[in-house]
């Protein structure tokens, strides 16, 4: 029986992918270098011990660059592109939905704690969550399937009574590395991305109520059962 929900936040929540990708984009091509999106997708829903593009461009030019400098034009960029932003189609809905079937909702991001629950605040759904674990609060990020362990604990439930909602390749393998049915939800971004291995794929949160996605889900765990001892 599914007693929760666990939301990936960047891509997922709010489009930050996007802003991130054309951020990085406009500084390679300030210095005269292009960021292709098969380097930029080893960190989407990661973090940068997975790919880091300051030292891709270094690599590139083959000289160091002004780190301190770039981030802050990056940083300022970000928040130029994202800060009106909305959440995305079918989330608000999501959590409304949740809260009324009783579930428990969860954040589990590779992202800091300050740039989650920023955000969250801004889009009023900082206080709708009942658990949320963060890239800076573990060992190992995403694709390791620690920051879901986390949040399952907080939660106070198993892995079979979840329903992960990702947008990245990493994130995918995160859940399900944690026992966790993953449905994928891509963006602009990272639907150009492979995602076949989630478990389900909806193009948004919006295309199905949530009574019918936690039937489906809750069908296709029942079937994988019984085919187990078949």
């Amino acid at each position: 029986m599914i007693k929760a929900l666990v939301f990936d936040f960047d891509g997922l929540i709010l489009d930050t992918e996007l802003s991130a990708l054309q951020s990085w984009q406009e500084v390679y091509r300030a210095h005269k270098s292009e960021l292709p999106l098969e380097k930029w997708a080893l960190c989407i829903g990661s973090g940068f011990e997975a790919f880091d593009p300051y030292t891709y461009l270094e690599a590139l030019l083959g000289r160091a660059i002004l780190r301190d400098e770039i981030a802050a034009q990056i940083s300022k960029r970000n928040i130029e592109m994202i800060e009106t932003q909305a959440a995305l189609p079918g989330i608000e809905d999501a959590i409304k939905a949740a809260k009324r079937l009783g579930l428990k909702i969860a954040v589990a991001s590779s992202s800091p704690r300050s740039w989650v629950v920023g955000h969250l605040t801004r889009l009023g759904l900082h206080q709708e969550f009942d658990a949320m674990k963060f890239g800076d609060e573990v060992a190992r990020k995403k694709p390791h399937p620690e920051i879901y362990l986390g949040a399952l604990e907080l939660l106070g439930i198993r892995a079979d009574e979840a329903i992960a909602l990702e947008d990245s390749p990493n994130g995918v393998l995160a859940a399900q590395r944690a026992g966790i049915f993953c449905v994928a939800i891509p963006n602009i971004v990272t639907g150009q991305l492979f995602l076949d291995h989630a478990n389900l794929r909806l193009k948004s949160l919006a295309d199905l109520p949530l009574e019918e996605l936690i039937a489906l889900v809750e069908n296709k765990q029942a079937q994988k059962s019984q085919e187990s001892l078949a």
